[in-house]
């Protein structure tokens, strides 16, 4: 029986499209419950996950592909849920923004925790092109290791419009590097002969995600731990001027693309995606307190949850074979940035001995 075509899609009323999501939305659904109880079993055994749940959901859904290829009663609803929820996560992650806090930390640590991201972003950047990887996939792999991991790739996603196996290869290495960082970092503390105010920059300039930041200086003591948390929370923020920035770039290229043919007038809101406007009100509002505070725990949450179903969408959309072609370079790359952004920092602690 054929398949049908996208004029006989557009012809179905909204509730048969609806409908029609169910399937691929609920099979994603149950990627991310199990993926969920792995990060639970791991917090419940090790105190903090050292792989997150949005991993997990990613290696699932790769692990399914593999063995199944969804059939075109699965893929609408899979890529609805790896776009359109992917972005309505990264607009929720704006109520939990608070500029005040920022400010707060100090405008010297707040300075240098920018330069150092915005050095990295081009360092990462150009490394990865110099390897020869694609120019999405190079952004990916440079927001990823310069700001918060596999955060970082999952809200820039969208607004690069990355595929699927971009997404995946760059989540995939960093993922793992981001474990190893979190066993290997604490060792740094009597080799360089480290303060507990040093180390807690270190890691929170270094380390991926903010669980894992929690899980490398535990050990070192509370003041690491509160500082480093802070650190990381600083570098976190750099996301949505890295955000804007980036769909203002893209925005300007299709803008050039389409003056080749005619002139086009663009509205303020083409220039920046919907969900990154909704970010910057959410963020405004917060930062305001116009949100109140019972709210923001539940908001985050559910950002979070979205972006592992998200995850768990890409997994199931990747070709296991194309990440073989780019796994050395993409491998290098990760590495190289991962090494040069522990130099840098390693540089910017001593001076605040």
């Amino acid at each position: 029986m054929p398949e049908p075509s996208k004029d006989q899609e557009q012809k179905q009323g909204p509730l048969k499209r609806v409908f029609n999501l169910i399937p691929g939305i609920l099979l994603c659904g149950v990627i991310t419950v199990i993926s969920l109880g792995v990060q639970f079993a791991e917090e419940r055994m090790f105190d903090h996950p050292y792989i997150e749940a949005l991993v997990v959901a990613i290696l699932l859904g790769m692990a399914v592909r593999t063995v199944w290829q969804p059939s075109e009663r699965w893929r609408s609803g899979i890529a609805f849920s790896a776009k359109q929820l992917l972005e309505v996560a990264v607009m929720l992650l704006g109520a939990s923004i608070s500029f005040a806090a920022i400010v707060a930390s100090g405008y010297l640590l707040i300075g240098a925790i920018a330069i150092t991201v915005v050095i990295m972003l081009a360092v990462s950047y150009s490394l990865s092109r110099m390897l020869g990887l694609k120019a999405k996939l190079s952004v990916l792999i440079a927001c990823g290791n310069s700001i918060c991991g596999n955060s970082a790739i999952a809200a820039v996603a969208p607004v690069i419009e990355a595929d699927g196996d971009d997404i995946a290869s760059s989540i995939s290495f960093t993922a793992i590097l981001g474990v190893l960082m979190v066993l290997g970092l604490p060792l740094l503390i009597p080799l360089l002969q480290l303060s507990a105010t040093q180390y807690g920059i270190l890691a929170g300039l270094t380390v991926y995600a903010v669980p894992q930041v929690l899980a490398a200086t535990v050990p070192a003591g509370i003041v690491s731990t509160q500082l480093g948390t802070l650190v990381k929370l600083v570098r976190v923020l750099m996301l949505g001027p890295i955000v804007v920035g980036l769909s203002l770039l893209v925005a300007r290229r299709r803008k050039r693309q389409a003056d080749a043919v005619k002139a086009v007038s663009i509205s303020p809101f083409k220039l920046v995606p919907w969900f990154i406007i909704g970010f910057l009100v959410l963020a405004a509002l917060r930062s305001l307190q116009l949100v109140p505070d019972i709210v923001i725990a539940p908001v985050t949450k559910t950002a979070a949850i979205l972006t592992v179903v998200s995850m768990a969408a890409l997994g199931l959309g990747v070709d296991v074979r194309v990440l073989s072609t780019v796994g050395g370079r993409v491998t290098a790359a990760v590495t190289l940035s991962l090494l040069l952004l522990l130099a840098l920092s390693i540089g910017l602690v001593h001076f605040f001995r």
